[in-house]
């Protein structure tokens, strides 16, 4: 699908200020942990955004550099997790050892009895090696750098005010700043920190999410932060809901869902094949995957952690910890086992009722433009009678 010249020049209305400072043809920004959609939706005229956390420095570098590679001087973005408050964070974080060490004897107990349930296998031998500490504040430092090392246009934080250091070094460097919000206090604290975007996600959304809806959230954090720029995120994969996302004062989107069926996307087949099949009632705000709220489809794994005759969920970060083993485990078996195919899933939000075939990267930013075009044409068309 080809954006056509009438419809460009409806696109052209969105011109914001998001789009200036993005330096974008159009201001739809998609986070992705797959580098091959971050390049894609970038090359098409948005802006990409790669999830980094749980990547080691290392690993960033090859991500960072084949995207650099790949997008040809056209503008990107990364996001990574550094929640103000988590297990340990008084203290700079824990490292692997000393959040093992706090992971409950019961709990774990849980998580096998219930892979044993599903006829979930182990994994082959030396296929589980246990990774670093997400949220070790050196590591975290040691990513940015990483990212500041590269031409990138933002760093996003995607829960809580980013740390002085990330804003600082990231005005140093010329990289906008961004933070997600879920409430308009929330947004507030970001600006006083010093970002330079504000990201309102609603409740609809994938991953952790607040509990006000998208079109509420939106304008009260336009109204808090002003003049400072708003994206809205949460529910947002077509054009119409863009229109209506900067009628509400928005200057741009914050999409991610969307691009989890798209033919780049590497999400996990299985996985794939149930967002494809799902309703927008599949999905569920859970603690079962990170301990904290956050948007994933439903699944006998989130099932077994809603049952009030089970374990709570753990807090941030060991829940993740707890349950590492065990999702590699699903993963590695969900092709073949049942029980797996059962319990795996992901974050995604509940436009998940609308992602109903595989389609490209270039082809999702096209129709986006196009139907943003005829919705602004329809209302054009009441207004004048």
């Amino acid at each position: 699908m080809l954006i056509e010249g009438a419809q460009r020049q409806y696109a052209s209305l969105m011109h914001t200020r998001v789009r200036d400072l993005l330096g974008v043809e159009f201001p739809i920004v998609a986070f992705s942990h797959c580098r091959d959609v971050v390049a894609a939706v970038s090359k098409a005229g948005g802006f990409g955004v790669l999830g980094v956390t749980g990547l080691s420095p290392e690993q960033l570098k090859i991500e960072l550099d084949w995207i650099e590679a790949e997008v040809d001087g056209r503008p990107y973005g990364v996001d990574i997790l550094v929640p103000a408050k988590f297990v340990g964070s008084d203290d700079g974080g824990h490292d692997t050892s000393e959040l093992e060490s706090l992971v409950p004897e019961s709990h774990r107990r849980f998580v096998d009895a219930l892979l044993v349930e599903h006829g979930v296998p182990p994994l082959p031998e030396g296929d589980w090696q246990p990774r670093p500490a997400v949220f070790e504040r050196e590591r975290q430092r040691a990513l940015i750098e990483v990212a500041f090392g590269h031409r990138i246009r933002l760093v996003a934080n995607a829960l809580g005010p980013p740390p002085p250091w990330m804003i600082e070094r990231g005005h140093e460097e010329g990289v906008l700043v961004a933070a997600l919000a879920g409430k308009a206090e929330h947004a507030r604290r970001h600006v006083a920190a010093g970002v330079d975007l504000v990201i309102a996600q609603g409740y609809e959304a994938g991953g952790h999410t607040g509990e006000i809806a998208t079109m509420v959230l939106i304008p009260e954090v336009v109204d808090a932060v002003a003049p400072v720029p708003v994206l809205a995120a949460g529910g947002i994969a077509n054009g119409r809901q863009i229109a209506a996302a900067l009628a509400l004062g928005a200057e741009g989107v914050w999409t991610g869902s969307v691009w989890l069926t798209t033919e780049e996307a590497e999400t996990h087949p299985v996985v794939k094949q149930k967002f494809l099949d799902a309703t927008s009632s599949d999905t569920i705000r859970s603690r079962s995957r990170s301990g904290k709220p956050a948007r994933q489809l439903k699944s006998a794994w989130t099932q077994a952690w809603e049952d009030p005759e089970n374990p709570d969920p753990l807090p941030m970060p060991l829940q993740p910890q707890l349950i590492g083993q065990a999702w590699r485990r699903i993963e590695h078996a969900a092709h073949k086992s049942p029980g797996a195919q059962r319990l795996i899933n992901y974050f995604v939000g509940q436009v998940v009722g609308s992602m109903n075939d595989i389609r490209s990267v270039r082809s999702i930013v096209e129709e986006m433009v196009v139907q943003y075009s005829d919705a602004m044409e329809r209302i054009d068309r009441w207004a004048d009678g």
